[in-house]
């Protein structure tokens, strides 16, 4: 655990990097908070599903232009706003559902909440970039990220139903709205860790040509995020599949508990892969990963009780978070340091638009057969993720190698302006 030591031990770090926890953890609950809330205030999977869905597409694509704007004008001035009007707009979302007003009204502030929301993960990843260069660090702070990001996910669900369950059906989306305003507060006010500006080009140039290209058209950036978003959809599915198979076997209260168990083994895993220095390739290691997760969720054709399935999840979730660590240090490989925030926020981006189609698609099709179809979606999604995975191997490998390649001739990669 020396690794971990070390990077706390950088100015600053552990203060952004637990304010970062706390900005972030809310957004653990939203998913299965309104999943828990509608399906038992309106009686409908299918429309919880495309809710979730609905929050999910607008925070993906709210990140991408969020993140570009960050990375022009700084964290603070953008994300503090946009965070506060995303938490009054969830508050929104669950006056309307406890007056029980039509499930149309839903749509607009579930809309904007996720689309104001932002990637606090990705703002923290930046950070450390931002405060150390040094590759063992980062990948030791990555990992330690990704661990903390499944802590969420072991507290978050838990949380969630035993609000949802125990107060009230949208008690659980409460806690959301209160934890990402003091989580901003606390992270946002931190300046000395902010990542600078990118500079400006002086008036009457333009901006180089890697600044302006889109950045999935990085070599080898739209495969890792095609995979996430991949993985985004086994994500969605096996929320809402699991919060039905607990409702049909009358344990409804035990389905954060499931997934709970899903996220402990996944922040197990990564923390216990990032304090090892791996000297296999990184997208070999990503590819392998990939189709790691693939071959766990084939378990789910046995799940027939709670057990089994928390069970099946251990076996998930130890591929999860060395899967996604190795997703991000190679996006952080790919582009340049003046875009970083911008390209991991489209990890994220991935991870949200895969969760709202997986959640949408997983929920109508439970309404129509049943829990045990909804794994049958997480397992098809899976291997869809394998799949892209194994095809792009060739691709990453040449896109990384040319990475180094240019490192070693140039010390770093920067761009100039001229």
């Amino acid at each position: 655990m020396r690794a971990y030591q070390d990077i706390l031990r950088i100015p600053g770090a552990l203060r952004f990097s637990s304010a970062g926890l706390l900005a972030r953890s809310g957004g653990a609950m939203m998913g299965l908070g309104i999943v828990l809330m509608v399906s038992s205030l309106y009686g409908s999977y299918g429309l919880a599903g495309a809710l979730v869905a609905a929050n999910s597409v607008a925070w993906a694509l709210g990140t991408a232009v969020l993140s570009n704007l960050v990375d022009r004008y700084g964290q603070r001035r953008v994300m503090y706003p946009a965070t506060i009007v995303s938490a009054t707009m969830l508050a929104v979302t669950v006056v309307f559902a406890v007056l029980q007003l039509p499930a149309w009204t839903l749509v607009a502030p579930v809309v904007i909440s996720g689309a104001t929301g932002g990637s606090p993960g990705a703002l923290v990843r930046a950070r450390w970039t931002n405060v150390t260069s040094d590759p063992h660090q980062l990948h030791a702070a990555f990992s330690l990220e990704s661990t903390l990001d499944e802590v969420t996910f072991v507290v978050g669900p838990v949380l969630a139903t035993a609000l949802s369950t125990g107060i009230h059906p949208a008690a659980g989306l409460v806690a959301p709205v209160v934890l990402s305003l003091i989580g901003a507060q606390l992270f946002y006010s931190q300046r000395s860790t902010e990542p600078p500006v990118a500079p400006r080009p002086p008036a009457g140039t333009e901006r180089p040509a890697a600044l302006r290209q889109f950045i999935l058209l990085t070599p080898g950036v739209a495969a890792v995020v095609a995979v996430n978003l991949l993985i985004g959809c086994v994500f969605g599915s096996i929320d809402v599949s699991v919060v039905a198979a607990a409702t049909s076997w009358d344990v409804r209260s035990a389905s954060g508990v499931v997934l709970a168990v899903f996220s402990a083994a996944s922040g197990l895993a990564g923390l216990l892969y990032g304090t090892r220095h791996w000297r296999s390739s990184l997208p070999g290691r990503f590819v392998v990963g990939v189709l790691a997760l693939f071959v766990a969720t084939l378990g789910l054709f046995l799940a027939n009780s709670v057990l089994i399935l928390a069970a099946v999840g251990v076996l998930v979730g130890v591929t999860v978070a060395p899967t996604l660590i190795n997703g991000n240090t190679l996006i952080g490989r790919l582009v340049l340091r003046e875009r970083l925030t911008e390209g991991l926020a489209w990890m994220g981006t991935g991870i949200g638009i895969g969760a709202a189609v997986g959640s949408s698609v997983a929920g109508g099709v439970i309404d129509g057969f049943g829990h045990h179809e909804g794994f049958l979606v997480v397992i098809g999604f899976s291997t869809l993720a394998a799949v892209i995975a194994a095809a792009s191997w060739r691709t990453l490998n040449r896109a990384e190698r040319l990475v180094t390649e240019v490192d070693d001739a140039d010390g770093q990669r920067e761009t100039v302006f001229e």
